[in-house]
C-alpha cells in the first residue's frame, strides 16, 4: 500500500472523513488562499481539518465552533526569528501528523522540518518564487541575499525529492525538474456586484487590498492619497486594507494620522472583499521586482471579480490580464501623476468606471472563479490521501488567478 493510503473499511462499515493537517508559521491565520479557499473547500467536501497557524503571533483568537475544523496555535516566524517557529512546527508535525491522511505545508521554511519524521504524504503549496522573494525581504541583509537565495533553491530541490508539490502559478514550473499540478489562486466571483464608483455620503472610495511594503508601492499609495485629498477636497478617498511591513508601517500610520488616507490594517478576506464592493478603482502599484514579474497579484483578480476597475503597474502578467479583460488601465512604474489622472477622470465620468468594472466582472466570472479550482484542489488532495501521490495535471481552468 502506498504511503498515506487508507485501508478499505470492512463491508458495511462507514468510512471516516479524510483528515488534513494544514500548517503555516508565516501567513496570517485568515490568509485568503489558505483559510478562505483551501481550508473552506476541504471542509465543504466533508474533510476534517487541523489548522496550525500563528494565531497569537498575529493577535487573533483561534476559530471555535466551525464543524470539522480544529485550530492549533504555533510560534510565528518573523524576520530573522525563525528557528523557534521551525522547532515548534516540527514538534507539532511529529505529534499531530500521524493522525491525518495528508499534511499540507504553506511555507518553504517548513520543508526541512519534516526530515526524519514518520508522516502521511506531505504536500508543499508553493505560493511564490521564493528565491526571487529574498530580494524584497527587508529583514535580509544585502550581503547575504545571494547565499540565502541559493539556499532556498536547495530547499526547493529537497522538497521535490521528499514531498509532493502544488503550484499557485504555472509560471513557477521552470524552477522544478518535474511537472507539478497547478491550483491557481483565483477568487470566488459574486454573481451580482454593485456598480463601481458608488458614492456614499458624498465620498467615492479608491481601494488597495493586500500587504503593504515599499516594493508594493507604499510611497505611491501615500502620494495618491494626498493627491486625491488635495484635488477633490475629500470627495474621493483612498482606503488601504492590509497590514504594513518594515518601513511601510510607519508610512501608513503617519498618512492615516494626517488624514491623507484611511489605513485599516489587516482585514479578514471576507470583510475586505465586502469593503471593495462599489469602489471607484482598485490599485496595484507593485514595483518591477523579480518576485512579482511571474505572478498575478491576487488583488487584481479580486478587484475584477467585484466589478472594480483596476489601475496596475506594467508587471507582465497583471498588465496582460487587465488588457485582456478590459477591466482597467496600465500605468508606468512609480508614476503617481498618471494614477491620479486616471482616478480623477473616472471620478468626473463615473459611467466609465462602471463600464470597465462590468467588463472585468464578466471576464472574472468566465475565467477566474475559485469554485472551478476548489473541486480540482479537493480532488488532488483526495488522490494524495488514497494513493500517496499527485497526478501530473494542468490547471482545471485558465491560470490567470494565481
Amino acid at each position: 500500500m502506498s504511503a498515506g493510503a487508507q485501508p478499505r473499511p470492512p463491508a458495511g462499515a462507514r468510512e471516516r472523513p479524510l483528515r488534513a493537517l494544514v500548517l503555516t508559521v508565516v501567513h496570517h491565520p485568515q490568509d485568503a488562499r489558505i483559510r478562505h479557499r483551501q481550508v473552506r473547500a476541504l471542509l465543504e467536501a466533508g474533510w476534517e481539518v487541523t489548522y496550525v497557524a500563528p494565531w497569537a503571533g498575529h493577535d487573533v483568537e483561534p476559530e471555535r465552533g466551525v464543524p470539522g475544523l480544529r485550530c492549533v496555535d504555533v510560534e510565528r516566524a518573523v524576520g530573522r526569528s525563525r528557528w523557534r517557529a521551525q522547532r515548534a512546527a516540527r514538534s507539532l508535525l511529529r505529534h499531530l501528523g500521524p493522525a491525518h491522511d495528508v499534511v499540507l505545508l504553506h511555507d518553504p521554511e517548513l520543508v526541512p522540518t519534516t526530515t526524519g519524521l514518520r508522516l502521511p504524504p506531505v504536500v508543499w503549496d508553493v505560493h511564490e518564487d521564493t528565491p526571487a522573494a529574498i530580494s524584497v525581504r527587508p529583514w535580509v541583509p544585502d550581503r547575504v541575499r545571494p547565499a540565502l537565495s541559493w539556499a532556498v533553491r536547495g530547499v526547493e530541490r529537497l522538497a521535490e525529492r521528499r514531498m509532493l508539490l502544488l503550484l499557485a502559478d504555472d509560471r513557477y514550473a521552470d524552477r522544478f525538474r518535474r511537472s507539478h499540478p497547478v491550483v491557481p489562486n483565483a477568487t470566488t466571483v459574486p454573481q451580482d456586484v454593485p456598480p463601481a464608483g458608488r458614492e456614499v455620503e458624498g465620498v467615492r472610495r479608491v481601494v488597495y487590498l493586500g500587504s503593504v511594503t515599499l516594493e508594493r508601492g507604499a510611497r505611491e499609495l501615500v502620494d495618491v492619497g494626498r493627491g486625491l485629498r488635495e484635488k477633490t477636497g475629500g470627495s474621493v478617498r483612498l482606503e488601504v486594507l492590509g497590514p504594513a511591513h518594515g518601513r511601510a508601517r510607519e508610512l501608513m500610520a503617519d498618512a492615516d494620522r494626517r488624514d491623507v488616507l484611511d489605513w485599516r490594517g489587516f482585514v479578514a478576506n471576507p470583510a475586505a472583499l465586502a469593503r471593495i464592493d462599489g469602489a471607484l478603482a482598485g490599485l496595484s502599484l507593485l514595483h518591477d521586482e523579480a518576485n512579482f514579474r511571474p505572478s498575478m497579484p491576487t488583488k487584481v483578480v479580486e478587484y475584477l471579480a467585484h466589478g472594480v476597475p483596476v489601475v496596475t503597474t506594467p508587471l507582465p502578467v497583471a498588465a496582460d490580464l487587465v488588457r485582456r479583460s478590459g477591466g482597467g488601465v496600465v500605468v508606468p512604474f512609480g508614476d503617481t501623476e498618471a494614477v491620479l489622472r486616471v482616478l480623477l477622470g473616472w471620478a468626473d465620468r463615473p459611467a466609465r468606471a462602471v463600464e470597465l468594472g462590468a467588463a472585468g466582472h464578466r471576464y472574472a466570472a468566465d475565467h477566474l472563479d475559485w469554485r472551478r479550482q476548489a473541486a480540482l484542489f479537493v480532488d488532488l488532495l483526495q488522490h494524495v490521501a488514497r494513493t500517496g501521490s499527485l497526478p501530473v495535471v494542468g490547471p482545471g481552468a485558465p491560470t490567470e488567478g494565481a
